[in-house]
């Protein structure tokens, strides 16, 4: 099961599931508020544990016993609370630059000094809607962070992340407010902390993987491999590692599942 970033859908994974399915069933999420889910009905809807038994209730519907979970960002924060929510489910639980941090009381300073949260302000500035597809497409590959995954993984999202209107325009299907809601959420102790105290209890079944070019510093990966009691494998690449080589993404994934 692939889990997304936030603000992204399971359209992202595309190039990452046609490799794989020689050898899995591979079924990617939309995270609530995200994709072709609905939005929530308010804010406590995106905590990690509802957001959790979301994707439960997808497994549960498509008559899933046990799977292995590979979550990036957000959707690692996610699966490591899927497995604290059912016991026996999760045969792996591969952390990729994984939302999962004991945050120790820090904050962030907001680029306009408003909420608090730097990304929660980037997220509700980003242009929600395009005259269409092409138009989103040619501003994302133009820039940061779009502009070093691959043309595939580019247009899983264009393709499956933004939803037509009935004007004849595209809108982004993750709201600006939504993205910002859950970076605010996940810098609470229901979002990332949650999940950073569950780790022990994943032990040796979790495979934590870090870009070596992330934004996000080493040392709170190094953290999270420490508290799960295994060792932490840096990766060539950024943030979005599994989307910056195809190939090369799903040879870590078959790797970290064996």
């Amino acid at each position: 099961m692939l889990l997304h970033p936030n603000g992204l859908c399971a359209g992202f994974f595309d190039p990452l599931a046609r490799r794989l399915v020689d050898g899995f069933r591979v079924v990617g999420i939309d995270l609530r508020g995200h994709g072709g889910t609905d939005q929530p009905r308010d804010r406590t809807d995106l905590e990690y544990a509802p957001m959790a038994r979301g994707v439960l209730g997808v497994l549960d519907a498509l008559g899933v016993g046990a799977c292995s979970l590979v979550g990036e960002s957000l959707g690692g924060g996610v699966a490591t609370v899927v497995d604290r929510e059912r016991s026996g489910l999760v045969r792996r639980l591969v952390l990729c630059e994984a939302i999962v941090f004991d945050w120790g009381g820090r904050d962030e300073v907001g680029a306009d000094g408003r909420s608090g949260n730097f990304m929660a302000d980037l997220a509700r500035k980003r242009r929600a809607v395009w005259p269409d597809r092409a138009a989103a497409r040619a501003r994302y590959a133009s820039g940061p962070p779009f502009d070093v995954v691959t043309a595939a993984a580019l247009d899983g999202y264009v393709r499956w992340g933004l939803r037509d209107r009935p004007d004849g325009q595209v809108e982004l299907a993750c709201p600006p407010e939504t993205e910002a809601s859950l970076f605010e959420v996940s810098s609470e102790p229901l979002g990332a902390e949650a999940a950073f105290a569950h780790l022990p209890a994943v032990g040796d079944r979790a495979r934590v993987l870090h870009g070596e070019g992330s934004y996000l510093p080493a040392p709170w990966f190094a953290a999270q491999a420490a508290a799960a009691g295994v060792a932490l494998q840096s990766v060539p690449g950024g943030h979005f590692f599994l989307q910056e080589d195809d190939d090369r993404a799903a040879a870590l994934v078959r790797t970290a599942l064996a």
